[in-house]
């Protein structure tokens, strides 16, 4: 009895060790930072990221291989999923007191493990999204030059047809990778001048396919005698968003940059509002006008808008589009460059990666091992894989962030203050949350109807319901898209199925929106750099490094900088993103507030209010179920490569990180972990 109560009492600790959650600490560099981003520099920085993949990466292999014309369909539903995703990633980047990513905000409200995972899976969408930019930005330099480099390659090193391999070995794509890995290694970085320059080109650019493309349009393209609109039917549409997907992924840059803007609590929304409309239509109209300019079926994956121009005889604006495409992938290529390594350096600074990464060169104070490793990686991915195969691969990983992220903002509502005894005896925070409903409990109108949750500890209940609310959803998608042929299953049973899931799903729904939700302060609180009596040892802020040469760069600065985790019409972008900026901080009084609020600068009190998602949880609700949706359409191979990399990620979690982890090493022998767990969250 006594060995099975040692056994049930270490599987319980190591349990918790797994969902540990990340304590914040505002860093000298936190403090030091400079509020100088404005709205301006945060639409361009989202748009660095959208106007490049979409337009120049992903819009010709949709259109000629999965939706056809229909690829402005997709980018439409890819847009509605961003969207959800936008809203949740909005109100952590002003809600969570720090420069990070979906790393950072799963690690202070999910665990750890789960923040692993999404740090593993954002290493793999840079090293994916940068090697396959790098193939586009070579193919575009080679249009230039008359595809002249690509038969020297083939004449002279050969060619090959191996799956999953390119034709031939792209030298020009991995030079300019470790050419860029080069430059930042030795501290060269890019100014926000140079940033507009290159937006304001690539802008120009777009305003010019657009215009010229519908000027050279061929209704005929969209007819039956081509295919129709819709060749591939209602499956190659959601196919082609879920790899558009990708292409919307701007807004984690501009969350990740709260911590920077002039103005946060109203530039933050508003600028993902508007650079995901601007994404939206001017992937739409691209799409557009491409596939009513040539038909879908005689594009160039890899060049499909110089192409579609050289097909009708307009090779000089083929020449200006190859420009532009190059200078929207250039900034892209840096980024990447820039961040994958501050990423590796996040995780190795929490002590989930191997130490080595967090090596600063002495002079230049850049990450050099994680330039060096990393940067070389990217290069052997761009040199050697098929453009088709890395396009395939990287949506997954940016699904599968979108939905955990979705999953934490649920257990941000719920989560509940730390103890005010963290922000010192004379905060006055802990008497008005006292008198305050407690996150995590059933609603005071319903507790006296459901008896059941009565049982459990606080907050189990709502981790099993969210548990459960994500299992419905998944097992919902899976009879939504394979139906029930596939899974061999009668069509009673399918039919059956269908009906179970989706009442769980609106029960668990229901369930969760039972419960009381955090008001509207910040979640977490910022523990000062000194020690605290409960904390002897306070974990850093993911990578508090010293400021770098280029900040003055919006969104492509230095590695105290923050990591962007590598769209509808516009009145309804507008709409649902309002109540993320209309409620302001009321101005304080003394008759109402007692004591200033200045002097508690760690307490929610002093820190304005934040937005907040509207309709939790049933905007993420519905976030995680378009996710699920969209990942059961992308391939096998897609599937098989990320579960892979999931794999390699776990062995490197179990065998090191989980051991040398900084919230490890905080908890003193002999005691078990108290802020671990889905369960202790409320």
């Amino acid at each position: 009895m006594a060995h099975e109560l040692s056994s049930t009492t270490s599987l319980s600790h190591f349990c918790q060790k797994l969902n540990r959650l990340k304590t914040l600490e505002e860093s000298t560099t936190e403090r030091s930072l400079r509020h100088h981003l404005t709205m301006l520099d945060l639409i361009l920085l989202g748009m660095g990221t959208t106007g490049s993949v979409g337009l120049y990466v992903l819009v010709g292999t949709v259109a000629k291989e999965m939706a056809g014309p229909a690829v402005l369909v997709s980018f439409g539903v890819a847009a509605v999923a961003s969207l959800l995703g936008a809203l949740c990633y909005a109100e952590f980047g002003v809600r969570v007191p720090g420069r990070g990513s979906a790393y950072l905000f799963t690690y202070v409200s999910m665990g750890e493990l789960w923040a692993f995972l999404v740090g593993w899976n954002t290493i793999l969408g840079y090293l994916i999204g940068g090697a396959a930019v790098a193939r586009v930005w070579s193919s575009y330099v080679d249009a230039i030059f008359s595809h002249r480099i690509r038969s020297f390659t083939m004449a002279h090193v050969g060619s090959w047809q191996v799956l999953f391999l390119a034709q031939y070995p792209d030298f020009l794509a991995a030079g300019v990778i470790l050419l860029a890995s080069a430059l930042v290694s030795y501290g060269v970085g890019v100014s926000s001048w140079l940033n507009r320059t290159f937006s304001a080109i690539n802008l120009v650019v777009i305003l010019f396919i657009i215009i010229l493309g519908f000027m050279l349009a061929r209704p005929h393209n969209w007819s039956a005698e081509e295919g129709g609109f819709a060749p591939f039917g209602f499956s190659g549409i959601i196919d082609g968003a879920a790899t558009c997907f990708i292409a919307f992924q701007g807004f984690g840059a501009i969350a990740a940059s709260s911590m920077e803007a002039q103005n946060p609590k109203r530039a933050v929304p508003i600028a993902i509002a508007i650079s995901l409309g601007l994404a939206a239509g001017t992937n739409i109209l691209v799409s557009a006008a491409l596939t009513f300019m040539v038909p879908w079926r005689s594009l160039d994956p890899d060049l499909a808008l110089t192409d579609a121009f050289n097909q009708r005889g307009y090779s000089w604006a083929g020449f200006i589009v190859a420009a532009g495409a190059i200078c929207a992938m250039n900034t892209f290529l840096l980024r990447t460059v820039i961040f994958l390594p501050r990423m590796v350096h996040a995780m190795a600074a929490d002590g989930l990666f191997f130490q080595v990464f967090t090596y600063m060169h002495p002079q230049t104070l850049v990450p050099i091992v994680g330039i060096m490793v990393f940067g070389v990686l990217v290069a052997f991915l761009a040199l050697l894989l098929d453009f088709k195969a890395l396009v395939q691969f990287m949506s997954i990983s940016a699904l599968l962030n979108s939905t955990i992220v979705a999953t934490s903002i649920v257990m941000l509502r719920i989560h509940k203050s730390p103890p005010s005894s963290f922000l010192g005896s004379a905060s006055p925070v802990g008497t008005e949350q006292a008198s305050a409903p407690e996150p995590g409990k059933l609603r005071p109108a319903l507790r006296p109807y459901p008896s059941f949750p009565g049982g459990y500890r606080p907050g189990a209940a709502v981790a099993w319901a969210l548990g459960v609310l994500v299992a419905s959803a998944i097992t919902l998608d899976c009879m939504l898209v394979f139906g029930g042929s596939a899974l061999h299953l009668p069509p009673w049973g399918h039919t059956l199925l269908l009906l179970l899931s989706s009442v769980v799903f609106l029960l668990s729904l229901r369930f969760l929106g039972a419960h009381q939700q955090q008001r509207r302060e910040n979640a977490f609180q910022v523990l000062p750099p000194a020690s605290t009596p409960h904390h002897s040892q306070p974990s850093q802020l993911p990578s508090p490094l010293p400021p770098m040469p280029w900040q003055d760069a919006p969104g492509l600065t230095g590695w105290g900088r923050p990591v962007p985790h590598p769209p509808l019409p516009a009145w309804q972008v507008g709409t649902c993103l309002w109540n993320l900026q209309r409620h302001r901080k009321a101005p304080w009084t003394p008759e109402k507030s007692g004591p200033s609020p200045a002097a508690f600068p760690c307490s929610p009190a002093a820190l304005p209010l934040s937005p907040q998602v509207p309709m939790v949880p049933l905007t993420p609700a519905l976030s995680i179920l378009l996710n699920v949706f969209l990942m059961l359409h992308l391939s096998y191979l897609n599937w098989l490569s990320s579960s892979i990399w999931l794999l390699i990620g776990l062995v490197v979690y179990f065998g090191y990180g989980i051991w040398h982890s900084k919230e490890n090493q905080r908890e003193l022998p002999g005691l078990t972990a108290t802020c671990g767990g889905l369960e202790e969250m409320v």
